[in-house]
């Protein structure tokens, strides 16, 4: 992807020099939809950030003064088979997006930041009509942060997909919002910042 700046921020591809970072936040994730994606080593980062590197679907977002990975934005265009990490319907202009910070860079607005950059690329750059995320319904800040982004909320999926397991073995259900933008809604939302 090509780099996107911010104020703050550099919002682009991996690099072998994120290792250390992507490993900072992904060692004990805080939510439980990250559960499956720790990596509890050095060497599995440098293995992760090699795979990322060549991967627009994960956007390492950065200092811009010192290009300290900080977080990730990640999103998929709907359609997307991800057995084979192809387009379906590569015609398709809806896209799912999301983001996992490192706890240490929280308050700083940051999120919000490289998020509105992400979508203002996606809506006026990709050609994308539709966005959507899903927030499990104890995710407080990821909440906020898609009601700050401008994005509203669609409804909620009871007990829709279970990432971790209760203390019987058995599978932890969460309960799901999707929250969604229009592009028309995004526009109609920028004129009136104006």
């Amino acid at each position: 992807m090509q780099n996107l700046e911010t104020n703050r921020l550099i919002l682009r591809n991996f690099t072998a020099t994120d290792a250390v970072g992507l490993l900072e936040y992904t060692a004990n994730p805080r939510v439980n939809c990250f559960m499956d994606q720790r990596i509890s080593t050095l060497e599995d980062a440098a293995a992760e950030v090699t795979k990322r590197s060549s991967d627009d679907a994960h956007i390492a977002v950065c200092l811009k003064d010192s290009n300290e990975l900080i977080g990730e934005l990640f999103g998929m265009r709907e359609g997307r088979d991800t057995d084979t990490d192809t387009d379906k319907d590569s015609n398709s202009d809806t896209y799912s997006i999301g983001w996992n910070f490192n706890g240490r860079f929280e308050g700083k607005g940051y999120a919000s930041e490289s998020a509105s950059a992400f979508i203002e690329h996606l809506f006026m750059e990709q050609g994308i009509r539709r966005l959507y995320a899903y927030v499990e319904d104890d995710n407080f800040r990821s909440q906020k942060l898609c009601e700050k982004l401008g994005m509203r909320r669609e409804g909620l999926f009871l007990e829709f997909i279970s990432f971790v397991k209760n203390e019987d073995g058995t599978p932890k259900y969460e309960n799901t919002y999707q929250y969604a933008l229009l592009k028309k809604e995004w526009l109609a939302q920028r004129e009136l910042q104006k």
